[in-house]
């Protein structure tokens, strides 16, 4: 009788169709319909000729130095992220606000403005960079430091509500236990956080990917050197070779799916393997 009455029920949002029609409306028309325009415009080309645009030496310099400090980056954010997060979340200081206001600053900054801000300071004359022993602007430590700055608050803003939620009572009968603070963080923590930790990496690993506007300042466009791969498809697009462009994207959109749902297995591996224990 519960069960009817609760089926009758006046629901006040739209139901299941029509919401998984619109959902699937905007879907395809954002980025699927999209998305299979890239495979289209690369099938003109011919096997051939996107395997040799695919495979130019020059491209496959932009593939490595693209994903190695894409990786680096969202490595250096995972570390870091995971720090700002727990001070955010477990410390009372002053200018707290100021300072978790500030770790969204990248998503409203423009990304040209960054590069730009990254390269004055961090060049061989700049305010800091003229204390460093090495160099930083034009060189692929520049560009992982401009990816490190996008990242940053995919991150912190993935662990911080799996922090603040999480129930303090739960490690005070760790140590009531007998469990040091070390072994505390080990087995009751860390575990709850690994997963938020890995889909932060995820996302700035994906932001880092198909960054452009802050990375084209600070990189130098060096070919073989800095060049990204975002930077070859712009390359191909002025020159007005599109289906060059599509084939680099869809090199580039393949190879970071296959990445991304790896990272996303190992995040379900992780939640199973926790959840059990």
């Amino acid at each position: 009788m519960t069960r009817i009455q609760h089926s009758k029920k006046k629901q006040s949002i739209p139901g299941f169709g029509l919401t998984m029609g619109l959902s699937t409306l905007y879907l395809s028309l954002l980025v699927l319909i999209p998305l299979s325009l890239v495979f289209i415009y690369s099938a003109r080309l011919g096997w051939t000729a996107f395997w040799n645009d695919v495979t130019d030496p020059r491209v496959i310099a932009s593939y490595k130095l693209s994903f190695l400090t894409a990786f680096s980056a969202a490595l250096v954010n995972l570390v870091f992220g995971l720090l700002f997060a727990w001070v955010l979340s477990r410390y009372t200081f002053p200018l707290k606000r100021i300072v978790d206001g500030l770790v969204d600053l990248p998503f409203a900054l423009p990304t040209a403005v960054a590069g730009i801000t990254l390269t004055t300071l961090y060049s061989e004359k700049g305010w800091i960079g003229k204390w460093l022993p090495f160099d930083v602007s034009f060189t692929p430590i520049g560009i992982t430091l401009a990816l490190i700055f996008v990242g940053l608050p995919f991150v912190v803003r993935m662990v911080q509500p799996v922090l603040q939620n999480f129930e303090h009572e739960v490690e005070e009968a760790s140590a009531s236990l007998g469990a040091t603070s070390f072994q505390t963080f080990r087995r009751v923590i860390f575990p709850q956080l690994l997963p938020a930790a890995l889909s932060g990496f995820s996302l700035a690993f994906a932001r880092s990917l198909g960054e452009y506007g802050s990375v084209v300042f600070i990189a130098g466009n060096m070919p073989f050197k800095t060049e990204i791969a975002p930077l070859m498809i712009m390359t191909k697009l002025e020159q007005f070779d599109y289906p060059a462009a599509t084939a680099i994207a869809v090199v580039m959109l393949v190879i970071s799916f296959a990445l991304i749902l790896l990272i996303n297995l190992i995040q379900w591996w992780s939640r199973i393997r926790y959840a059990s224990h």
